[in-house]
């Protein structure tokens, strides 16, 4: 047989060595895939260890800094809290000693201000109440210094113009 007749068969003719070993040549070729295959895996393999390294190292980072933004938060609540106690219990001691030192109008507020400090949810900072009842006596604060006409601050609270030079 010479190539022209091997050419003009219809019949491609693979090597006598690869008819023989044909499911060979489907072994390693599945082979091959294999090998890619676990390639591929190895790679999601990668991304789904890094991804459970990089879960639990953020709960554990995430844990500890929301513990200090919760302690210096509320530390803050805690000493505003007591500056408006103090002034309560001031006041009041004052108007022990003299009933007529203030208006029956702040001594009424100068009550409301005690009631809301009892009712604040101090073992409960997840309350919805929290902020409004924050924000009422800040309000009643600032109602009994201007009618008494002086000039108190709660200095750690910010003020507007201190806006700009807080960092967070």
């Amino acid at each position: 047989m010479d190539i022209l007749d091997s050419c003009l068969n219809s019949e491609p003719t693979l090597p006598e060595k690869n008819k023989e070993s044909n499911g060979d040549v489907l072994a390693s070729v599945e082979q091959i895939v294999d090998i890619f295959a676990s390639s591929v895996s190895l790679e999601r393999t990668h991304i789904e260890e890094g991804y459970a390294d990089g879960y639990k190292d953020g709960l554990t980072l995430g844990k500890q800094d929301g513990y200090q933004v919760g302690l210096k938060h509320g530390f803050q609540v805690g000493e505003e809290l007591g500056f408006y106690r103090g002034l309560v219990d001031v006041w009041t001691s004052a108007i022990r000693v003299d009933p007529s030192c203030f208006s029956t109008r702040v001594q009424k507020i100068i009550q409301q201000m005690s009631e809301l400090l009892d009712e604040y949810p101090i073992m409960e900072p997840e309350d919805e109440r929290v902020d409004e009842i924050m924000g009422t006596l800040r309000l009643k604060f600032r109602v009994v210094c201007a009618t008494l006409g002086v000039k108190l601050e709660y200095n750690g609270y910010p003020k507007k113009s201190d806006a700009q030079e807080i960092d967070f």
